[in-house]
């Protein structure tokens, strides 16, 4: 069984694309479509690393990052924001917010999995 990630993104084809990608480098993936869900699986299912999307339907990805290190229960968890929401500040806001890391898209499958695998220490 190999690490739990879990990819919070309200695009059903991105999480598709990633899910398929990180099975096939032996990572378990639980999927929320929208910041609510993957709030309560964060909390339920104790993923070992989240990928985030910003812009999502009930809670905004920035927002859920922050309340995600707020929680003693999640805070531990490693965030990669991955998200094409483009602004100057992207990086500084997503550090502020508590992620770990960010990924822009689109992206290179490759550059996802070196940091998931650099934050997971694989």
């Amino acid at each position: 069984m190999g690490k739990k990630i879990l990819i919070i993104e309200d695009e059903a084809e991105l999480v598709n694309l990633i899910e398929l990608r990180l099975k096939a480098a032996n990572f378990d993936v639980i999927a929320a479509y929208d910041g609510e869900e993957g709030l309560k699986k964060a909390q339920g299912d104790k993923p070992d690393l989240i990928l985030l999307d910003i812009i999502m339907p009930k809670i905004d990805g920035l927002v859920l990052c922050r309340r995600l290190k707020d929680d003693p229960e999640t805070s531990k968890i490693p965030v990669i924001i991955v998200t094409a929401s483009g602004g100057k500040n992207l990086q500084q806001e997503s550090r502020d917010a508590g992620a770990d890391d960010l990924v822009i898209k689109p992206f290179e499958a490759e550059d996802l999995l070196s940091k998931i695998n650099s934050l997971l220490k694989v």
